[in-house]
């Protein structure tokens, strides 16, 4: 052990870390949380990787376990109105379980890779202190799962809630510091920003953190990126699934049913548009309604439209609200009793159709195409309106056509007859990294085409040695424009 700072993580300059936010003030409280995390990582900086995955497990097991995964679901609920305590606690467990399972299957300290033919060897080691700034849709799953990388990476992390969410993630921080303590490992691994959370304070430590994560408003996305600290931030979701003439209708709107009204539609991966092909259309519109959809009449779609959207942005007293909240909000007079979500038909796309865009509430616009090429042009015409580089799915029988769906449409993940909530930030029946931050590519201004994973979390240093490298002939490279007088 050593109480110097932890070699294997990166220092900024005293030049850099003294100009942090020269046209801010300075934040001493700020400043003091990354050096206790600094401190943190030195005290573990020669832990094994046996000392590092327990250190996980017991960061998995204080989310996990029923009590706790219960008071955080009904703390975020109480606190931002936003989503269902059952669902939270769900999406609390099997975030964490999944997350859980992708890390013990990965090596994060020492020598992790050998190619003694090619003279390449790879250690991993740390990226150093990790910032977060959390959305207020998932308080306690988002900072829990994104501490799971972070320490199995040997990094700290500081994570700055959203303002409604903080009594959330304090009560979080209560049951990560039993559980380092526990293990016997410092508790500011995982710190938490005092109330009152602010953008000022917020943008101080995106400048005074080696690594900064953002998840959620695609403001603060943008100005992570400004930041000038390394940034990993998430693209906006508006996820459109085809349903393709030789899938079944009813099959398809169970997954959907699921997916759609998981945690009230808080999710950025939940299904936005359905795109169907003409001859299953009216076989899917029966099948939506059998598992509680309700088809509104045009003059009520109207009436969704204009409470859903006010001044061109969705009306924040729409998300994540029960069904019986938007019959009220949309004047529906009661019609949704008994129903589980609404769903709208349109033709249009585009700022001028704001149900094109994504909604986060109980609502789901249906678009009709009569071929295959013309759901493909509707697909990307949503996500180049809102929400390019994130997600798309498909309901088919025919693996060809998900492949022309993938090999077209500008997205990072194509999900195939998937539930698209439980499936896009890993499911327990695909190959996905568990994650709530999906990255979208340069598409969506992100610097990764994936889901967040530990991946990111340590850095490489690769050992290179000589080996008998075999060179092609500068003819057989290039062919025909090989002229040996012009090769000196």
């Amino acid at each position: 052990m050593t109480n110097t700072l932890a070699s294997n993580a990166p220092q900024p300059a005293a030049a850099a870390q003294s100009a942090i936010a020269p046209a801010a003030e300075a934040m001493p409280e700020i400043d003091a949380t990354v050096e206790r995390a600094r401190a943190a990582m030195a005290e573990i900086e020669d832990y094994s990787q046996e000392q590092i995955d327990a250190l996980v497990k017991a960061l998995a097991w204080a989310i996990y376990r029923d009590d706790h995964a219960r008071t955080l679901a009904e703390m975020a609920v109480e606190d931002t109105k936003l989503g269902n305590v059952p669902d939270k606690i769900t999406k609390n467990k099997r975030k964490t379980y999944g997350t859980l399972c992708d890390l013990m299957q990965v090596q994060t300290r020492g020598l992790c890779d050998s190619d003694p033919e090619r003279g390449l060897y790879t250690y991993l080691k740390p990226v150093g202190v990790v910032g977060s700034i959390t959305p207020s849709t998932n308080p306690a799953a988002t900072p829990a799962n994104q501490a799971l990388m972070a320490v199995k990476g040997g990094n700290a992390i500081i994570i700055s809630p959203s303002p409604a969410a903080a009594r959330t993630a304090l009560k979080l921080k209560e049951y990560f510091d039993e559980a380092l303590k526990g293990e016997g490992a410092p508790t500011d691994l995982f710190q938490v920003l005092e109330p009152p959370i602010s953008f000022a304070k917020a943008s101080y430590l995106s400048k005074a953190v080696d690594l900064i994560l953002v998840t959620g408003d695609q403001v603060n996305v943008r100005r992570g990126y400004q930041s000038g600290t390394p940034c990993i931030g998430v693209g906006k979701g508006n996820v459109p699934v085809i349903i393709e003439s030789s899938a079944d209708p009813k099959e398809a709107a169970q997954k959907i049913l699921l997916s759609k009204t998981f945690d009230n539609a808080t999710s950025c991966s939940s299904e936005n548009a359905l795109v169907v092909l003409d001859d299953v259309y009216d076989a899917t519109i029966a099948a939506l309604q059998e598992v509680g959809g309700y088809l509104a009449n045009s003059a009520q779609a109207a009436k969704i439209q204009s409470a859903l959207f006010q001044n061109g942005k969705i009306n924040r007293h729409a998300v994540g609200k029960p069904l019986s909240h938007l019959d009220e909000l949309f004047a529906l007079e009661g019609v949704t009793e008994g129903k589980r979500f609404i769903i709208t038909e349109d033709e249009g796309i585009g700022a001028q159709h704001p149900m094109s865009g994504e909604k986060l509430s109980l609502v789901l616009t249906v678009y009709r195409a009569k071929s295959f090429d013309e759901a493909l042009d509707k697909c990307e015409a949503i996500l180049r309106y809102e929400g390019i580089g994130h997600s798309v799915g498909i309901h088919t029988a025919k693996d060809e056509l998900a492949h022309k769906l993938a090999a077209r449409i500008p997205v990072a993940r194509v999900l195939v007859n998937q539930a698209h909530t439980f499936g896009n930030g890993g499911g327990m029946n695909n190959a996905l990294p568990f994650t709530l931050s999906m990255g979208c590519g340069t598409w969506a201004g992100n610097s990764i085409s994936e889901n967040m994973s530990i991946k990111n979390f340590v850095n490489k240093t690769v050992l290179v040695k000589t080996f008998d490298k075999v060179i092609p002939e500068r003819a057989d490279m290039f062919g025909g424009l090989y002229d040996p007088q012009l090769d000196s």
